[in-house]
C-alpha cells in the first residue's frame, strides 16, 4: 500500500519507500526478558516515575538493539508531550550525528489533559521510534518512512514483547 505523500518523493526515495513497505516482520529470537519488562513497564508507568520507566524502556531497546545488531542507542523519557495546531508529538527519533549516539525521545503526558500516556500506547511509540533506528542502522536505508510495512514491523515487535500477565502461561 502507498500512502499519499508518495508522489511526492523523488525516484530514490520512492525505491526507499518500496524496499521498507516490503518488510513486514520483525522477529525476535528472545522475548522473555523483553516479555517480563513489558509487564514491568505496566506497572511503572503510572507511578510517573521518569527515572524507572526511562530505564525500562532503555533496557527494551538496549535488548532488540542486541538482537538485530544494531548500534545502541539512548532514550529519554520527558514529561508532557509537545503540541501545536499540528497535534502532539508522541515520539521523537534523532539519528547518530557528528559522533553522537542516536537517541530516542518519548513523552509520558497528553499535551492536552497532562495524564499519564496509556501504556499500550507508550510502548507502541518506543517501538515506533526504535523501528527508525532499525531501518537506518539494521536495514540500511538512507532514509525512513512510514510505510505499511514500517507500521507492520512495529505491530509485530509489540505483538511479541507484550503478553499481559494474564495470558503469560497460556
Amino acid at each position: 500500500m502507498v500512502f499519499g505523500f508518495y508522489e511526492n518523493l523523488t525516484s530514490r526515495q520512492q525505491s526507499i519507500y518500496r524496499q521498507s513497505d516490503e518488510i513486514k516482520y520483525l522477529r525476535l529470537a528472545e522475548t522473555t526478558q523483553l516479555t517480563a519488562l513489558a509487564n514491568e513497564l505496566v506497572e511503572t508507568l503510572p507511578s510517573e516515575n521518569k527515572k524507572a520507566v526511562e530505564k525500562i524502556c532503555q533496557a527494551i531497546v538496549d535488548s532488540i538493539n542486541k538482537q538485530f545488531n544494531a548500534p545502541p542507542l539512548k532514550l529519554q523519557v520527558l514529561a508532557v508531550r509537545p503540541s501545536a495546531d499540528w497535534g502532539e508529538l508522541h515520539g521523537l527519533y534523532l539519528p547518530e550525528d557528528d559522533g553522537e549516539i542516536a537517541k530516542i525521545q518519548v513523552w509520558m503526558r497528553t499535551a492536552k489533559n497532562k495524564k499519564i500516556v496509556a501504556f499500550k500506547s507508550f510502548l507502541r511509540t518506543v517501538l515506533h521510534e526504535l523501528c527508525h533506528h532499525l531501518d537506518y542502522e539494521h536495514f540500511g536505508f538512507p532514509e525512513t518512512f512510514h510505510t505499511e510495512g514500517f507500521y507492520s514491523r512495529e505491530s509485530s515487535l509489540f505483538k511479541q514483547i507484550y503478553v499481559p500477565k494474564e495470558n503469560a502461561g497460556n
